[in-house]
This record gives structure tokens, C-alpha cells and sequence, in this order.
């Protein structure tokens, strides 16, 4: 299932790539790669406004970018001087390759806790009496270490994860700290 998944991310982030690259060259309009971008502050009674147009880098100032100029003949040079003017560049195709591996990994993610809140839950219950089985097992197979060795690997095998390994561990401790509440409290007495 996961290398379905991966082939058909793959196969998506190419498809994309390849119309991203073909596509620059017919559509001039909508996924632009680079711009003249002008601010242009607050000048007499105007209000500030931004400027974006598609030109050239050497042609990325005022007289070309601000369209149409805000401001009469007399004022164009003033009014220009306080405009700044950047030219950007930005690759739409790295952009979205970024955002297909980010939603993969949420994805993936995604998909790691629903295991964790919905399959895992239902495999412990049906995994939970085989386990507490094997626990009274292994508290009858200490005194003969060696004997069954063959099903020691079998048991060993068998249990469903790391996880159950830690919750047993931790349901022993907590229940060593409960009597040694008892004999404290109740009976006064220090364990060793």
C-alpha cells in the first residue's frame, strides 16, 4: 500500500512539474515567475498605492511599472523619486513541489494517528488476553530458563509491539508502588 502511495506521489509531482514547465511559455497571465513590484508612498492629496507589472529587470522603475501615473506631468519625476522599486523572481515550480511533499508528510501523518487512535486500540483488544496469557507463562517459565526455548521465541514473536512490552512494565510498577503504599500507611513497615 505505501509503495502505491509513493509511486502515485511521484508520478503526481512529475506530472506537475512537467505542465509547470510547459506551461510558463503559453500563459503569460496567471503563475508569473518574475515581477517589478513599486511602492509608491502618500504624495500631496494621493494616497499610496503598489505597483506590479511584468517587465523586464532593466526596465523595473517607476516610468515603466506605475500605470496609469497618479499625478500630472509637472509632479511624474517628484512622485517617482519616492516610489521604490524591487524586481522579484520566484520559481512557481519549486514552490509547488514544496507544498506536495508537505502535504505528503501530512499525510502521512495523518494517516500514522488514525493507526494509532483507530487500528492499534482494536489489536490490543483482541491481542489483550493472548498477551496477559503469556505473561502468566513467563512467570511460570523462569524457574526452567532453558527448557522451552523454542517457545520462548515463539511468545516473543507474538507480542504486538514495543508498546505492550512498556504498558506491562508500567502496570507492574504501579502496582510495587500500591503495596508499598499499603505496607507504609496501613502496616507502618519500610519495604527493603
Amino acid at each position: 500500500m505505501m509503495d502505491q502511495y509513493w509511486a502515485l506521489l511521484v508520478s503526481l509531482l512529475l506530472v506537475t512539474v512537467a505542465q509547470e514547465g510547459s506551461g510558463d511559455k503559453q500563459d503569460s497571465g496567471s503563475s508569473v515567475d518574475a515581477r517589478c513590484k513599486c511602492i509608491c508612498p502618500p504624495y500631496k492629496d494621493k494616497k499610496g498605492n503598489i505597483f506590479n507589472k511584468n517587465v523586464t529587470q532593466k526596465d523595473c522603475d517607476c516610468l515603466h511599472v506605475v500605470d496609469p501615473m497618479p499625478v500630472p506631468g509637472a509632479d511624474v519625476e517628484a512622485y517617482c523619486l519616492r516610489c521604490e522599486c524591487k524586481y522579484e523572481e520566484r520559481s512557481s515550480s519549486t514552490i509547488k513541489v514544496t507544498i506536495i511533499i508537505y502535504l505528503s508528510v501530512l499525510g502521512l501523518l495523518l494517516l500514522y494517528m488514525f493507526y494509532l487512535t483507530i487500528v492499534e486500540p482494536i489489536l490490543k483488544r483482541k491481542l489483550f488476553g493472548h498477551s496477559q496469557l503469556i505473561q502468566s507463562e513467563d512467570d511460570v517459565g523462569d524457574h526452567q530458563p532453558f527448557a522451552n526455548a523454542h517457545d520462548v521465541l515463539a511468545r516473543s514473536r507474538s507480542r504486538a509491539n514495543v508498546l505492550n512490552k512498556v504498558e506491562s512494565a508500567q502496570q507492574r510498577w504501579k502496582l510495587q508502588v500500591q503495596e508499598q503504599r499499603k505496607s507504609v500507611f496501613d502496616r507502618h513497615v519500610v519495604l527493603s
